[in-house]
């Protein structure tokens, strides 16, 4: 085992940026390095930063994004389009979206999709908000943009069949999307492609 070459202080901030995704131990040492080189620029608003937003969190109640208010800045968006509704697995799917431009809609967060071997059932996702938004009557189209992966695909075809009887178009992302990737990690452009050439279920 290598042995510690910093204080105890800066080896927790290490092990903690670790467990960031996307961040294994050698970027978390030099994400770490460039914050102690430029402590006044980085460091000290960074930590203002997360002091600021870390009791400030909540949960949206209307459609599950995460913000500083509920509900959220997306759903007090009186510009959105009221009978557009993205149905998305995770909140980093919306902010994805979002990132693109595409769409000027709101949003229904899953919080997962279904994965019968993950133990992931129906009554584990934020499904019966879901079915209660649409039968309110506002929303003529709802945009299933979940991932191409198998569950995406079965968590697509179960709200497809429980939204079945409401008047609602139901649609999913088309081409852009691989099979098997991800929503956050796509770029702006796939992600504005497979939106354009949405299909119907």
């Amino acid at each position: 085992m290598p042995r510690a070459v910093a204080g105890p202080e800066i080896e927790r901030l290490i092990q903690l940026l670790a467990r960031l995704p996307g961040l294994g131990p050698r970027s978390a040492r030099r994400a770490v390095l460039q914050l102690i080189k430029r402590r006044e620029a980085l460091m000290a608003p960074l930590a203002r930063a997360l002091t600021d937003v870390h009791d400030k969190v909540v949960e949206c109640q209307i459609c599950g994004n995460v913000d500083v208010c509920d509900p959220c800045t997306v759903c007090t968006d009186v510009s959105r389009d009221p009978r557009l509704l993205v149905v998305v697995a995770e909140v980093g799917d919306l902010w994805a979206l979002e990132r693109a431009g595409v769409l000027n809609a709101r949003y229904h967060v899953l919080g997962g999709v279904l994965s019968p071997l993950d133990g992931v059932g129906p009554d584990d996702l934020n499904l019966a908000k879901l079915v209660e938004r649409v039968h309110d009557g506002a929303v003529a189209e709802v945009v299933l943009a979940l991932g191409a992966t198998v569950d995406g695909q079965t968590t697509a075809h179960y709200i497809t069949d429980l939204l079945r009887d409401l008047p609602v178009r139901v649609t999913r992302l088309a081409q852009g999307v691989p099979v098997g990737g991800e929503l956050d990690y796509l770029d702006e452009g796939t992600l504005s492609a497979a939106i354009r050439a949405r299909t119907q279920m």
